[in-house]
């Protein structure tokens, strides 16, 4: 029993040597510190403003119709009434299909922040990668994606070398 417990200490002992290095960065503050991430979000923003407004126009203009019809129908005939329904549907179809068009899973936005992202982000995961290739590190948390970690040693934090890495202070 004793040689047992001494073989399973002694191999306890010796997985710390292989203990596996591990740093963290903190994605939302590299980013914030990147100028052209805050010149790109700037640019998504009023993209996206500028496409709900179109969406918007299409929506009242559905609206509006329905109030009119609304307060018509007494006068309409059954032909009119479907006609009109028929204009309300397509208006109502029409904002619809644009807001998918614009801000839908594969949408023009969506495509306009992957554009702009991603040779960000590019940077960001080359110059990660260049560090930990650097000292030997095996694995990079990132400290603002909320994965659990409930405390972490500002030691092990590595954002500032990241950024530095890319040029930034």
């Amino acid at each position: 029993m004793k040689k047992i417990l001494i073989a399973m200490l002694m191999l306890l002992g010796s997985s710390t040597i292989w203990a596996q290095k591990f740093v963290l960065v903190d994605m939302d503050y590299i980013l914030k510190n990147i100028p052209a991430y805050e010149r790109a979000n700037e640019q998504l923003n009023q993209v996206s403003k500028k496409w709900q407004a179109e969406v918007d126009i299409l929506t009242t203009e559905a609206q509006t119709l329905y109030k009119n019809y609304q307060s018509e129908a007494v006068f309409l005939s059954e032909e009119q009434k479907t006609k009109r329904e028929e204009t309300i549907v397509a208006k109502e179809k029409e904002a619809a299909e644009l807001k998918k068009k614009y801000f839908g899973p594969e949408g023009e936005l969506f495509k306009k922040r992957e554009s702009l992202m991603a040779p960000i982000q590019e940077e960001i995961y080359n110059a990660v990668k260049e560090i930990c290739d650097r000292k030997g590190y095996s694995l990079v948390l990132d400290r603002a994606s909320d994965a659990g970690i409930i405390f972490a040693s500002p030691k092990i934090d590595i954002s500032n070398e990241v950024l530095t890495k890319l040029g930034y202070n």
